[in-house]
């Protein structure tokens, strides 16, 4: 798959290469959020510092060069709403989300991710998945909603984060 673009623009919000400069504002976001988060996503259960930014942003920045993943900062006028990436995987790419508390229930990861879907196929993916905990419904519905089809079922490594069953619901779309 060739390499995205570093910033998009769609309906009210961008999504943007995650920079150095974002550690503060994504420490106060994420941190302002951690009940709603950190229920889904391991990495925020714990809480959420300062050096969990860096080490995310100085990552991030590795596997966007090596093509590994493409992370994108999702903003609402000019504010961090959320995230979004691109995963390479044998073939295709997996796409990942979250979003912080004050922008759920507003359809932004809906359409960011159908957006990321048709530029990774435009891009030469020759699929997408997504993937989440079988009971986290909300994040289930967006496969759903974009026409993708539930193909499989597949345990999580442990730990888990507290809301958690351990089992994964995987979603897939083919390119077209």
């Amino acid at each position: 798959m060739e390499t995205p673009a570093e910033t998009y623009r769609v309906d009210e919000f961008t999504l943007a290469r995650w920079q150095f400069a974002d550690g503060p504002e994504l420490t106060a976001t994420v941190d302002g959020s951690l009940g709603h988060i950190g229920a889904w996503m391991i990495w925020a259960s714990g809480g959420y510092s300062a050096d969990d930014s860096a080490e995310f942003l100085k990552r991030t920045r590795e596997n966007w060069e090596s093509g590994e993943t493409h992370d994108f900062a999702v903003r609402v006028d000019g504010s961090l709403a959320g995230a979004i990436g691109i995963m390479a995987r044998e073939g295709g790419v997996e796409i990942g989300y979250w979003l912080a508390q004050p922008y759920t229930g507003r359809g932004l990861i809906t359409r960011a991710a159908a957006f990321l879907t048709a530029e990774a196929f435009r891009l030469g993916a020759g699929y997408v998945e997504i993937k989440h905990d079988e009971l986290n419904v909300r994040s289930g519905a967006v496969p759903a909603r974009l026409g993708f089809t539930k193909v499989r079922e597949e345990p999580v490594e442990k730990p888990l984060a507290p809301s958690c069953a351990g089992t994964n619901h995987v979603w897939r779309k083919e390119k077209p």
